[in-house]
């Protein structure tokens, strides 16, 4: 879902509390009038765009799973090529001491190197994330707004009923 469709669900919330706060005002009363096929149709194509939400949230959390574990292979390959790589210069005997050196000089280095990718990318998913939250926070506020919004029109319907 890219954030054109994030917008359309959060203007269709938007428009469904619009409709009731300028719906037309029953006199002496805090109810009014508004056309529940229209304002059930808007919360609908709401609702509806949720589930790709929640989609996207999974596949994010997914693809961070698999980009770590391909930094991992990574990381253990290229640690790998340098065990291999100090193993061919200690078996060089004049070299030794400078063979020893180079290999700790290369592990450190791969082991910074794999631990910057890590943070990069921990990072970056945890911005997309965040992202995500605020905006699907955002949206259940809304939702949640004009619920009770409706919630307080629906009760205060029924006792308008009741002193009659």
């Amino acid at each position: 879902m890219d954030s054109q469709e994030v917008m359309t669900v959060v203007e269709r919330i938007q428009s469904a509390i619009t409709t009731v706060e300028e719906a037309r005002g029953v006199p002496l009363s805090a109810s009014c009038v508004i056309h529940r096929g229209e304002l059930l149709e808007v919360l609908d194509q709401a609702r509806a765009a949720f589930p790709s939400d929640l989609a996207q949230a999974q596949e994010i959390i997914s693809t961070r799973e698999s980009i770590l574990e391909e930094a991992r292979l990574s990381a253990d390959q290229l640690i790998s090529h340098a065990r291999e790589e100090v193993a061919q210069m200690v078996e060089q005997t004049e070299i030794v001491a400078a063979a020893k050196k180079e290999a700790q000089r290369i592990l450190a280095e791969v082991e910074e190197e794999a631990q910057k990718e890590r943070e990069e990318i921990e990072a970056y998913i945890d911005s997309r994330l965040a992202t995500l939250e605020v905006i699907l926070n955002k949206t259940l506020d809304v939702v949640q707004k004009g619920r009770d919004k409706l919630q307080g029109v629906e009760t205060k319907h029924v006792l308008s009923e009741l002193s009659e």
